[in-house]
């Protein structure tokens, strides 16, 4: 088994979802994901989701990295933060705030149980 992996998504299927629906503010927002790597605590692969916005709880630690779209993250309390295609963030546990997806957004990312 080699000790890499590359980001392959033709190899990949996509888990389908969408926010539930106690945390849905508005629109009709769907997720798909790639977990590419799950191991000991750690994920890891390419997340997309179409425009609408949701309230969202960390108890993880994540960083990612936006490909490509327009969102909108805002943590109870501060102000909003717009994200495009390069920028990056890191989650703590602990944050609350909301997601809006303003223009279809996907991020690679890495997540820490």
């Amino acid at each position: 088994m080699s000790s890499f992996l590359k980001f392959d998504l033709s190899s990949a299927e996509a888990e389908i979802g969408a926010p539930t629906p106690d945390r849905l503010i508005s629109g009709n927002p769907q997720f798909r994901t790639w977990n590419l790597e799950e191991a000991d605590g750690l994920y890891a692969g390419i997340w997309e989701a179409t425009p609408g916005k949701w309230r969202i709880v960390y108890e993880e630690w994540e960083y990612f990295h936006v490909l490509s779209g327009h969102s909108i993250v805002t943590e109870e309390g501060q102000e909003s933060v717009h994200l495009g295609a390069g920028d990056s963030m890191i989650l703590r546990p602990g944050f609350k705030g909301t997601w809006e997806v303003v223009e279809t957004t996907r991020k690679d990312y890495v997540i820490r149980l």
